[in-house]
């Protein structure tokens, strides 16, 4: 299959995370009726953390999911202890997880800052996680979605622009230290775990993320726009606000119905 990126764009926050919520709820339904289990990568934020999976959580289709079947990731996280509410691990029981029948083993949250491990083995202990829930030669799952954020830097998951764990090819999983925005220690998949994904679906509202996000349609590098090295098995997918969108060419961004259809039977 050919990969490709698009770009939805919607009138204003409020209808972007309706509409990621909707997609997503439609499309784990239908792979769930083809697989026993699936892999889903989580993130934090405003856009997604808060919004989208608040969406979910309020949607009436919410338990028309066997959500004991599906594995829930992050594709980061913040060096924080357990329970510290700026954990995007916290951020999603908050916003969904705490509402719905999960199963707990199917739960992965990277390791705590008080669990008694230092950043590096935390970093090895989630690349241990992951390889164990499969046994595909790569070391780690199939993910049918992950959700990602960007920062106005371009930033997604810890990947930051300038740092060395955007360029790391031979790793699962990275430490980070010294990120550009704090907390400065960070847990990361790297950009081969996150390009392995069937579905990528990045949420991008505000005039703060249009130039990034015309800078990586654009064909930026990504050592200084980590975003423009996203791009996932399938589908990627940007959802964007009229704002966010300013500096998007024409050409990428699909219409209304055409993208529906394409959504409806690949994405």
């Amino acid at each position: 299959m050919t990969k490709e990126r698009r770009v939805l764009v919607h009138p204003d926050w409020e209808a972007l995370v309706a509409s990621v919520a909707a997609r997503f709820l439609t499309k784990i339904i239908d792979v769930l009726e083809e697989k026993d289990e699936i892999h889903i990568v989580l993130t934090g934020g405003t856009t997604i953390g808060d919004g989208v999976l608040g969406a979910i959580n309020a949607s009436p289709a919410r338990d028309t999911v066997a959500w004991s079947r599906v594995h829930f990731w992050w594709g980061d996280e913040r060096w924080l202890p357990a329970g510290d509410p700026e954990r995007n691990d916290e951020q999603a029981f908050d916003a969904l997880l705490s509402h719905i029948a999960l199963d707990p083993a199917k739960v992965h949250r990277f390791a705590a800052s008080d669990a008694g491990l230092d950043l590096d083995a935390a970093a090895a202990a989630y690349a241990d996680e992951l390889a164990s829930a499969t046994e595909d030669e790569r070391g780690f799952p199939v993910f049918e979605v992950m959700f990602l954020g960007v920062g106005p830097d371009g930033h997604v998951a810890s990947l930051f622009p300038g740092k060395d764990e955007v360029l790391v090819r031979d790793r699962t999983v990275v430490a980070v230290r010294g990120a550009w925005k704090a907390p400065a220690e960070r847990l990361s998949l790297t950009l081969p775990v996150i390009n392995a994904s069937e579905r990528l679906w990045m949420a991008l509202a505000g005039g703060d993320k249009a130039s990034v996000l015309g800078l990586a349609l654009a064909g930026a590098s990504v050592d200084e726009v980590p975003v423009a090295g996203v791009l996932g098995r399938k589908r990627t997918v940007f959802f964007v606000d009229q704002e966010a969108a300013a500096e998007v060419p024409e050409s990428l961004i699909a219409p209304g119905d055409e993208f529906h259809a394409l959504v409806d039977q690949n994405s």
